[in-house]
């Protein structure tokens, strides 16, 4: 399984972003997907998780009700839709695919590169 994330970039505090993580073809509707976080000097942490029908969705508390995931499974393509953006949001963002509903970082098989997003005060 090939992860490819994209869409990161600069934005103001308060603004809005879509990240995506496109997957190799006939992957992305098997597995459960996460979006990880990792900012400068800091653990890899847990952002959100979808299931593989897209039918559940979990996020960590600290982007509850500002972020939102989703997966299109036909364009074998998970978003995540943040707004509200805070300083605090600025990190690395990771797509990662597991066959087991979790939220801890090794229990995800499948890792993307990751894509920046930054937010200015």
């Amino acid at each position: 399984v090939q992860l490819q994330a994209s869409g990161g970039g600069l934005v103001q505090a308060g603004g809005v972003l879509r990240v995506s993580c496109t997957a190799s073809a006939r992957a992305n509707s098997f597995y459960h997907m996460g979006w990880f976080r990792q900012a400068p000097g800091k653990e890899r942490e847990f952002a959100a998780r979808i299931s593989a029908s897209g039918t559940v969705t979990s996020y960590a508390d600290s982007v509850k009700d500002r972020f939102t995931i989703s997966r299109d499974n036909a364009k074998n393509t998970v978003y995540l839709h943040m707004s509200s953006l805070k300083p605090e949001d600025t990190a690395v963002y990771l797509c990662a695919a597991s066959r087991i509903w979790s939220s801890v970082t090794t229990d995800y098989d499948y890792w993307g590169q990751g894509t920046q997003v930054t937010v200015s005060s």
